[in-house]
């Protein structure tokens, strides 16, 4: 009769265990969007990589949410790219510009995608440059859905940008830059 019970309360048990994994990351990225996200603003037009880095150093409780030196110091620089942030150490975190190579068909989009889910599987956030109407614009990628694709956040100004298709987008692209970091926090 104990093994019985003990086999029963072990099965009862387990989904509960796999929901609450589940259920935690999705707390991850709520607590991304509805207090990172939603409470940032993009305030240059031209300082979506400094907002994007700006993100993840709130998303770390680094940095206070009216923190926005970086945009302000980089205000609307139009020659900006990655290689601004690139071996950066900012608060304890260094950022790195990865996969910068010609966007054709020999951009290995695979060994990009795969290094996206390595890093969220990790717990760590990326920010990936994608092609909009004016040119580029960096989103920070927060969580792979059960399909397989990312979901991406960005700002633009204070409206909030989400992009569901972000592995679509990439390939239409034929390849991307992306930032991603290290902390001795992690």
């Amino acid at each position: 009769m104990k093994k019985l019970l003990f086999s029963l309360a072990m099965l009862i048990s387990t989904p509960v265990i796999f929901h609450l994994k589940a259920q935690s990351q999705e707390v991850d990225s709520c607590y991304f969007f509805d207090t990172v996200v939603n409470n940032h603003n993009q305030i240059f037009q031209l300082s979506c990589i400094p907002s994007a880095v700006e993100m993840v150093l709130k998303y770390y409780k680094v940095v206070k949410f009216d923190y926005y030196d970086l945009q302000n110091e980089w205000k609307n620089k139009a020659d900006g790219s990655f290689r601004d942030f690139d071996n950066k150490e900012l608060y304890g975190f260094t950022f790195s510009q990865r996969f910068v190579m010609p966007r054709d068909a020999n951009f290995p989009i695979d060994s990009l995608f795969q290094t996206i889910e390595n890093e969220l599987k990790s717990g760590k956030k990326v920010i990936i440059s994608l092609p909009s109407d004016t040119g580029w614009h960096m989103f920070v990628v927060c969580r792979q859905a059960p399909d397989g694709e990312f979901v991406s956040y960005s700002k633009l100004g204070s409206h909030t940008l989400i992009v569901r298709n972000t592995k679509e987008i990439v390939r239409m692209a034929n390849g991307t830059e992306i930032m991603t970091y290290t902390s001795r926090r992690l």
